[in-house]
């Protein structure tokens, strides 16, 4: 039997109790590749290539190498750095401010409590919205409800 066709482990007793805490989902990734080209990290991103060059061009993205005739070769780490700017984006932080914390990044270690700040500010603003979709949701429940009561007594 090979490693594909084993049986899943049983995630129950393994999965740590915070969903958070797990390790970020990878890519769909060839196996023993390091280097992509930016049609393929379209592919495997579902981000578009103008997207990418734009977040070279603004510093989201300033380290990715080059090949020898000038083609941009990614690597499994910009893909992962790619994922977490992609989640930065769904809370809503603003591009200047993801641009600032990927300076942070590139400064080193000294910026860890400036990083957080920033971080815990966008986890700030990210509850709130919760909390508004919570209410939002809420409301909709029970307009959801009254319709559905006012259907059954007619």
């Amino acid at each position: 039997m090979t490693v594909m066709q084993t049986t899943p482990a049983d995630t129950a007793r393994t999965a740590p109790a915070d969903i958070c805490a797990a390790p970020p989902r990878r890519h769909p990734r060839p196996d023993g590749q390091d280097r992509y080209t930016i049609s393929e990290v379209v592919a495997f991103t579902g981000l578009t290539a103008h997207t990418l060059r734009w977040y070279e061009r603004i510093g989201l993205m300033p380290h990715v190498d080059r090949s020898h005739t000038g083609q941009r070769r990614y690597s499994n780490r910009d893909l992962d750095w790619l994922d977490f700017v992609t989640k930065l984006r769904l809370t809503g932080m603003p591009v200047a401010d993801m641009v600032r914390y990927a300076e942070l990044v590139r400064e080193g270690e000294s910026t860890y409590g400036e990083r957080r700040e920033l971080l815990e500010s966008t986890r700030r603003d990210v509850l709130n919205r919760i909390a508004e979709l919570q209410d939002t949701l809420a409301v909709l429940d029970r307009k959801i409800s009254f319709y559905g009561m006012e259907g059954t007594t007619r």
